[in-house]
This record gives structure tokens, C-alpha cells and sequence, in this order.
């Protein structure tokens, strides 16, 4: 069992690998994990406040505070609490450029 992410995942190994890129970076999750899921359990902070230099890992974990918004590669938001990660997934912890 790992114990190098934010959180430790206690059962359920049996379920299918999942790899998602974030921010650039190959990460791995398992079939039916939410994007906050398997971003906080492969080691990462969601994101950075826009307050301070403090990492973010989600607050209610529930959709309702909007504090867990990722872009996805191409532009899109997404939240990260109640989005199911997929295969292939590129998602940013930042603002593209792009962004309106």
C-alpha cells in the first residue's frame, strides 16, 4: 500500500488502473476514482490559492464550494470532486492562456 499521497487509499485494489497526465506529469488512479481522488492520492495538491502560496486539496469534497475547478489541457473547467478521472485525461493545476 502506498502512503505517499494527501490521502492513503485503505481498500479497493482490485479495480482497473486508470493514467491521467496533471500538469504535464504521468500519474495513475484506479477506474472510478473522481479527479480529486486520484490527484490528491498520487501525492499532489489540487492547486494553489490564489490567496497565498498555500497548496489546495478540495474543501467540502461535495460540489458545493467551488474550490476544486482544474482546466482541463485544452481549456475547459472541470471539478475535481465530482468528475470521474479518465483514461488519457490532461488536466492543469493552473490557468491556461488561453482562458477567457
Amino acid at each position: 500500500m502506498s502512503t505517499t499521497g494527501r490521502i492513503v487509499r485503505l481498500t479497493e485494489f482490485d479495480r482497473a488502473e486508470v493514467q491521467f497526465f496533471l500538469d504535464g506529469e504521468k500519474c495513475s488512479a484506479l477506474a472510478g476514482d473522481t479527479v480529486l481522488t486520484a490527484i490528491l492520492a498520487s501525492g499532489h495538491a489540487l492547486r494553489n490559492s490564489e490567496f497565498g502560496p498555500e497548496p489546495r486539496a478540495g474543501f467540502c469534497l461535495m460540489g458545493a464550494c467551488q474550490d476544486c475547478w482544474l482546466w482541463q489541457e485544452r481549456g475547459p473547467r472541470l471539478r475535481a470532486c465530482s468528475t470521474p478521472v479518465t483514461e488519457g485525461m490532461r488536466l492543469r493545476t493552473t490557468t491556461p492562456e488561453n482562458w477567457p
